[in-house]
């Protein structure tokens, strides 16, 4: 048994995170801000099992280098949402009380080209002619107008019956996020930027070949029947070993407590049929729960469809038996390289190489001591 992740229908809402909590008595954490992102859980620790990370990734508006490298370039907002956002009338798609945004903010939320004619965000249709999301599905005509006729009005450029643009034209490209101003309140260019936002529900791997069981001298982690990692809380003696062996950086030491804790998978769950809280609390079914060969065949089937979608840069991550940990028991389906994501590219278990370790070890100490004879011999000699 195990979890599947599927990152291209994570929304970020952590609720994945909040129902961890719940469930397993974890105390509170990720309060504080980080000042450098949204994301203010910022890792897996000890009183965080489950972390979503959020990869905010901006660049300058306007300036000349290749869209980001090895993501889906299309925009990430609906035509009626990017109408809403970026609205000089009206609400502004942010919160109640927030006065519209200025005409050149409005004009910035789409496509423009050289000589300043620009193109709507909804103007960019896929094979129905309609507005498209990040993974190419089209999106159906919704408020404010709901069309990209709609957003081009808002921005004072263009009419109801300009016809449909046929291809993206040079400039900025509104990816669907905001700068630091809310949407539509910046003062200028600085203040809007072209940004791409992933998310992830990070949690243990529980891999085959786990190097924190293997290291522990006190028993206290163990395989269940399920197939999945758990720590003994009450036989953890704090030494630490699990957490310089683990390939992941998964496992952390309580502040104040000294022993190891990680995410079990909800064991006391699985024992009465139940389904781990964080896979029932999610709303996307983002986290999917199951044996993990039917897992293995849902993620395949799932990176076929966003291939055809034109999603290239999808891939599976942890879900080969044949790689260094010999396959997680938690993969995931990822947007871009694991690198981005903060996840090693090629993980390995740390223990695998202490066979051979030992038996170098072994052969160095007899050369030794045949040196050693060697040299009283002929001292005898």
């Amino acid at each position: 048994m195990g979890f599947f992740t599927d990152t291209s229908v994570c929304i970020g809402c952590k609720a994945c995170e909040v129902a961890c909590k719940e469930w397993n008595g974890v105390p509170g954490s990720g309060l504080d801000l980080l000042g450098m992102s949204y994301d203010n859980t910022g890792a897996l620790t000890a009183n965080s099992w489950r972390h979503v990370a959020f990869i905010e990734q901006p660049r300058p508006s306007g300036h000349g280098s290749a869209p980001f490298t090895g993501t889906p370039t299309g925009g990430t907002a609906s035509a009626a949402s990017a109408t809403v956002a970026a609205g000089t009338t009206g609400p502004t798609g942010t919160q109640p009380g927030l006065p519209p945004g200025s005409p050149p903010a409005a004009a910035r939320m789409s496509v423009g080209d050289q000589d300043g004619a620009g193109v709507s965000v909804g103007d960019h249709g896929g094979a129905t002619g309609g507005p498209v999301d990040v993974l190419g599905a089209p999106f159906a005509a919704g408020p404010a107008g709901g069309s990209a006729a709609g957003a081009s009005n808002a921005a004072g450029r263009g009419t109801a019956d300009a016809p449909p643009a046929t291809g993206r034209a040079a400039g900025p490209e509104f990816l669907g996020m905001p700068g630091a101003q809310p949407p539509g309140r910046g003062t200028g260019v600085e203040g809007r930027t072209d940004f791409r936002w992933l998310m992830m529900s990070d949690v243990c791997k529980h891999c085959t070949h786990a190097a924190c069981l293997d290291v522990c001298p006190t028993g206290s982690l163990f395989r269940t029947e399920f197939g999945t990692v758990v720590v003994q809380e009450d036989i953890c003696n704090g030494c630490g070993y699990c957490i310089s062996a683990c390939p992941y950086g998964v496992i952390d030491q309580r502040r104040g407590d000294g022993r190891a804790w990680k995410c079990t998978l909800c064991y006391d769950r699985l024992g009465a049929g139940m389904t781990p809280a964080c896979a029932q609390a999610c709303p996307t079914e983002s986290i999917q729960y199951g044996p993990l060969d039917e897992l293995r065949e849902r993620a395949a089937v799932r990176v076929a469809t966003l291939h055809g979608r034109g999603v290239s840069e999808a891939r599976l991550y942890g879900h080969d038996p044949n790689d260094g940990v010999g396959g997680d028991g938690a993969f995931f389906l990822l947007l871009d390289e694991p690198e981005v994501y903060g996840l090693p590219p090629d993980p390995v278990v740390t223990t695998r190489d202490l066979p051979a370790m030992w038996k170098r070890a072994g052969l160095a100490a007899l050369a030794m001591a045949a040196a050693t004879v060697v040299a009283f011999a002929g001292r005898s000699s």
